[in-house]
């Protein structure tokens, strides 16, 4: 007979191995990277002020910041297939945690960049290894589910991150936003205790970067910008809605919950797409979510900030926009099945950093025509991500799926 000590640790190593139990440890560890991630926008009108920048310069701050979190995560992806996922989700919001509590104290612009490129790694080196564990495309039906999931707690963090850096500092000062560092050290303790130790992987090497690049050619080319689209579109939103209430008179608090409202609603939005990932065709999804997302956000931008239609927009913007990703992230997943972390890098972090370098381009003409001009001259790019859906290329990925 077994005795319960052997039961037991059976029973654990069982939940250990469980992809639900494995998804909301990582959820929870996306929630707090993402609400450090978050802490930029809302304090870009204070920087402004403090150091003297021109629209130009706050829309390349962001730039920076999303090219250093997305640029550097299809390597993070390709490291974590070859050995092991666990320390990059453990390490990652420590990172983020550490160094983006440290904007308020930065007294010049090059030390302001210096915090957003160390912090933004952290924030991609976690996203393709989370996204992979919590998918978990191998364990079959539900991954789209389990994607939507994590998407949901990535845009609570977003969520909550603006006002809680916002009560901080209006409470602390702009020079004590390093008090924020005490739940990322918290969190990475728990992680480390929380999450399984990596399942042993097969003896093969996982494709190189080169080669799951070279799929850009296929099914994986077009999915890949659509989410740079996708990205772009929420950049501009996320960077200039706090600007935009600031040229208008608004308070900081009236951005701040801008951003929460846009972001909190993209939880939800993950969740119903997620759910609809596993049962609808997912190019006709995508091609319905980015055309309605086009009308939802020029309303959010051009009516008066604050005002109950500009909410409510901005809310209808952010469950459109983050409703994207899980199709677009288990897509990218079954066509590169060998490797899952580096497929969800090139649609995340390499989509994002492309989607983010058209914010100079809406920074330039932000500083020429106004900023609130410039976020309705932008938003309607969205528009081609639309007109990809239906590339002939998507109907080989439904061939392959089919098959």
């Amino acid at each position: 007979m077994e005795s319960s000590t052997e039961r037991d640790g059976k029973s654990g190593n069982t939940m250990a191995k469980s992809p639900k139990y494995v998804a909301l440890a990582v959820g929870m560890a996306h929630l707090m990277n993402d609400a450090y991630a978050s802490f930029l926008h809302p304090l870009l009108p204070r920087l402004m002020d403090k150091l003297g920048l021109s629209i130009t310069l706050a829309a390349a701050l962001a730039m920076i910041f999303s090219l250093s979190s997305s640029i550097m995560q299809p390597l993070a992806g390709y490291l974590a297939d070859r050995f092991g996922r666990k320390i990059f989700v453990v390490a990652g919001p420590l990172i983020s945690g550490i160094f983006l509590s440290l904007i308020g104290l930065a007294p010049s612009l090059p030390l302001l960049l210096l915090v957003l490129l160390l912090g933004g790694i952290g924030s991609a080196v976690f996203h393709p290894p989370g996204a992979a564990m919590s998918a978990r495309t191998e364990e079959g039906k539900g991954s789209g589910l389990r994607m939507s999931f994590f998407s949901c707690c990535g845009s609570l963090g977003y969520a909550i991150g603006p006002l809680a850096i916002v009560f901080l500092v209006s409470t602390a000062g702009l020079h004590n936003t390093w008090y924020a560092i005490v739940p990322a050290i918290v969190l990475s303790v728990a992680l480390v205790w929380i999450l399984p130790p990596d399942t042993p992987r097969a003896s093969l090497e996982p494709p190189s970067l080169v080669r799951v690049l070279s799929g850009l050619r296929g099914p994986l080319g077009v999915i890949f910008c659509i989410s740079a689209l996708g990205a772009f579109a929420q950049r501009v939103f996320i960077t200039f809605s706090p600007i935009i209430a600031s040229e208008a008179g608004a308070s900081e608090a009236v951005g701040a919950v801008t951003l929460s409202v846009y972001l909190g609603a993209q939880a939800f939005g993950s969740i119903f797409s997620g759910w609809l990932t596993d049962r609808v065709d997912r190019g006709h999804l995508l091609a319905w979510l980015t055309s309605l997302s086009v009308p939802t956000h020029m309303l959010a931008l051009a009516l008066p900030p604050g005002s109950m239609g500009a909410f409510i927009f901005a809310g209808t913007s952010g469950f459109l926009n983050m409703a994207l990703l899980p199709p677009i992230v288990v897509m990218a997943q079954e066509i590169v099945p060998e490797s899952a972390a580096m497929g969800s890098a090139v649609v995340m972090g390499l989509a994002w950093a492309t989607g983010s370098v058209g914010l100079l381009v809406t920074g330039v003409i932000g500083d020429t025509m106004g900023a609130q001009n410039a976020g309705l001259v932008s938003v309607p790019v969205l528009l081609c991500a639309t007109w990809l859906c239906f590339n002939p290329r998507i109907q080989l990925y439904r061939r392959a799926r089919n098959s």
